[in-house]
């Protein structure tokens, strides 16, 4: 049995998040029937999306993409500037760890729903690296507030402690193992500095590389079998933990 939204996700449409938006919406029927969040699957139903059948795609596919800045991370039709619009691929894939409109940088691309599910989880504290320039000079208090983490009052959290490098007499280099909403902005923000530019370019051992705004690259050989080495062994120590949690 499979709940229908990690069906969906399997099939490489988009997370399981935004799979339950789509049947909350309605868009999605299984045997013609309009379903209820949380529906198992044997197996056997046909799923729809807009009234086209979905299923898993037989081999899967891993993109490293350069979003550019001023697009829309989400493939729905309702943002003018999107992945769906801005990205030619021939296969339907879905992302892990979205970037905000005015940031720019490495996504993940992928047909593979669970690996990009299990990336996208805070708790398996992936790394996520980041070029940040600000509006003022970068000093060693800045940096040490943001290493030891920063209270942020919106969202009622305490930022986990993270690496921070001085680059650049504005600029400096950050990672991250979690992922809040406009996080670096609200860090930088919560000390009293504005970002005027953000790139992602690496998540996990994926880089940016040389790659420019708008363009993709297959991720395979070693580079693949790293990331998917990672990914699976976070699967089987999440497993372990949860019958030992049973017993």
């Amino acid at each position: 049995m499979m709940r229908l939204n990690k069906y969906l996700s399997s099939c490489g449409i988009c997370s399981r998040r935004e799979a339950d938006r789509l049947i909350e919406d309605g868009r999605v029927t299984v045997d013609g029937r309009t379903p209820e969040l949380g529906l198992q699957l044997s197996g056997q139903e046909q799923v729809c999306l807009d009234g086209k059948p979905v299923q898993p795609e037989a081999d899967q596919i891993y993109l490293a993409y350069y979003k550019p800045r001023g697009i829309v991370c989400t493939f729905e039709k309702k943002e003018k500037q999107n992945l769906l619009t801005n990205f030619s691929y021939p296969r339907r894939v879905t992302y892990a760890g979205r970037l905000d409109r005015e940031s720019e940088g490495l996504l993940i691309l992928s047909n593979d729903g669970d690996h990009m599910n299990r990336m996208m989880r805070a708790r398996n504290a992936h790394e996520k690296e980041y070029v940040v320039t600000i509006d003022q000079k970068v000093t060693e208090d800045f940096l040490e507030k943001l290493q030891r983490g920063v209270y942020l009052p919106e969202l009622a959290v305490t930022t986990r402690p993270c690496q921070v490098k001085k680059s650049g007499r504005c600029e400096f280099h950050i990672v991250l193992t979690q992922g809040l909403n406009r996080q670096i902005r609200r860090m930088c923000e919560a000390e009293g500095r504005k970002v005027l530019s953000l790139k992602r370019i690496r998540v996990m051992n994926i880089r940016i590389g040389d790659l420019k705004p708008g363009e993709y690259r297959d991720i395979e050989g070693e580079e693949l079998r790293e990331l998917l080495k990672a990914l699976e062994g976070e699967q089987d120590k999440n497993q372990k933990c949860k019958t030992s949690d049973e017993q």
